[in-house]
């Protein structure tokens, strides 16, 4: 049972702080002298673990300051002292012991109706709950603690924040979650620190060494991240399946480090990632995918939005080493032509999605190419690409008879004689988006909501089409949300 756990945990109220930055505060504030019992992440190692190993409390600025601040307890609260710093702050993690028991004065008979609750039951709840308040109920009492830092609830970890120290906050996750299990964590296999600009290679260095079951790893909008730390999570977890680069401008190509290769002959230069997503990775280029491509065979989801240096040479890597591919985009690859769109052609029956828009080299004859030898494509994005026209669109509506949705905004060669050919061989069509077809009248919209009464969204904002066209479509259609700019249409 893994929790969809979100960020590290704090205090709720006066002493409160998280991992989030949303909730971390630039004017919080440095203890003038830490209590006994607390103890940041800097201070963590192997040497330091023992049977009552801390667990993460917080996750709060930190600040250089020669004044005096709020000392925070181990309970939370803050103790008195003068005024506090100015600083700008720095997200760092402390951590708190093992609860104890009560003493014999404050302990009460009274049961609240939650300690009645059997263990099982009480392990149902906190599968519910984030990373944050995971951490929280480690806190309540020796019970919950135990019961917080169940292995089987430490499958997922999510980390927020932009001023989130990512690197410590990892590292003091995995330091607690090894504790069973001595320098290696075997039950966390997913980890999603999306947005966390502080995350470097360090972080990611911790995560190859000490979780050999990552299954899944999303580092979106991390532009610190480089090509020697993904070399060294795709060699160190044989499992990675989903890896998420997007915005990661550092990263070049993906590849088993030399190391990995010599160590194990046997695994050769496969990796076993399926999904990829390396949108905005700017730095990408035909060099780089096509070293993707050999060492990544199993690709089954590809994403390559606003790779802008891709041609379609590099292309031709992709289908001749990834022939499972089934989802494609390479939206804004302005360098991508229809010699490209015939390479991935070759991808024939496994090919589902490909999106190509804005693609401005994209004409008829790339269409033409991918209609012919992809007859179970569903979804095709070619908006933006200026050479379509009506010919295209009928290759396209006889060779591809199961397509759902179809987005042929901005081509201002189609027109309603395409439409009709659309209505008339994919009757199965859900989504058309047609903005800005210029050429569109009502005539082909009226039959396309003749024929395709299982439509759910049209999309004709700035084309010039009547209002009687547009109640015709709701009249046949009564499920389609209608996306119109006519003031004449409510």
């Amino acid at each position: 049972m893994g929790a969809t756990n979100g960020k590290l945990y704090g205090s709720e109220g006066k002493g409160s702080s998280s991992i989030s930055s949303d909730i971390s505060s630039s004017t919080d504030h440095t203890p003038t002298k830490a209590p006994k019992n607390v103890a940041t992440s800097e201070g963590l190692d192997c040497s330091t673990r023992t049977l009552s190993t801390p667990s993460p409390g917080l996750i709060l600025p930190s600040k250089s300051s020669s004044l005096s601040s709020p000392a925070l307890s181990s309970n939370g609260h803050e103790t008195n002292s003068s005024s506090s710093s100015s600083a700008h702050a720095e997200t760092v993690a402390v951590v708190h012991p093992q609860p104890g028991t009560r003493s014999r004065q404050s302990k009460s008979h009274h049961h609240s109706p939650v300690d009645l609750l059997p263990d099982h039951t009480l392990l149902q709840i906190f599968a519910h709950l984030p990373t944050n308040q995971l951490c929280r109920c480690a806190r309540v009492c020796r019970r919950w603690y135990n019961m917080a830092w169940d292995p089987r609830l430490w499958s997922t970890v999510r980390l927020t924040g932009e001023l989130l120290h990512a690197d410590r906050a990892i590292r003091v996750l995995t330091h607690r979650l090894c504790q069973d299990t001595p320098n290696v964590c075997l039950t966390l296999e997913t980890v999603v620190v999306n947005g966390c600009k502080r995350l470097t290679d360090r972080g990611l260095h911790v995560l190859a060494q000490c979780c050999p079951e990552l299954r899944r790893l999303e580092v979106a909008g991390c532009y610190n991240i480089s090509n020697e730390a993904v070399f060294e999570v795709v060699s160190r977890c044989p499992s990675l399946e989903h890896l998420n680069l997007s915005g990661c401008s550092k990263v070049t190509c993906i590849s088993l480090t030399q190391e990995a290769l010599q160590l194990s002959p046997l695994h050769g230069q496969q990796i076993s990632i399926h999904y990829l997503d390396m949108t905005d990775c700017f730095s990408l280029e035909d060099e780089g995918l096509r070293t993707i491509a050999s060492h990544c065979p199993r690709l089954t989801h590809l994403y390559l939005r606003r790779c802008t240096r891709l041609t379609d040479e590099a292309l031709r890597h992709l289908a001749l080493h990834c022939p499972s591919i089934k989802e494609l985009s390479l939206s804004d690859c302005r360098l991508v032509g229809d010699f490209g769109l015939r390479e991935v052609a070759r991808l024939e029956g496994c090919l589902r999605y490909l999106s190509v828009a804005h693609c401005a080299r994209i004409t008829d004859v790339g269409v033409r190419y991918v209609a012919r030898y992809c007859p179970r494509l569903r979804y095709l994005n070619a908006r933006g690409c200026e050479g379509l026209t009506d010919h295209g669109l009928g290759h396209l509506a006889r060779s591809c008879p199961k397509l759902k949705s179809l987005d042929v905004g901005k081509c201002p060669l189609v027109s309603d004689s395409g439409l009709e050919q659309l209505a008339m061989y994919c009757q199965g069509l859900r989504r058309v988006s047609l903005r800005a077809c210029e050429s569109l009248t009502g005539r082909g919209l009226k039959a396309l909501a003749a024929n395709c009464c299982e439509l759910q969204l049209l999309n004709v904002q700035e084309c010039e089409v009547s209002p009687e066209a547009l109640k015709f479509v709701r009249r046949h259609c009564r499920r389609c949300v209608i996306e119109h700019t006519n003031p004449a249409f409510y």
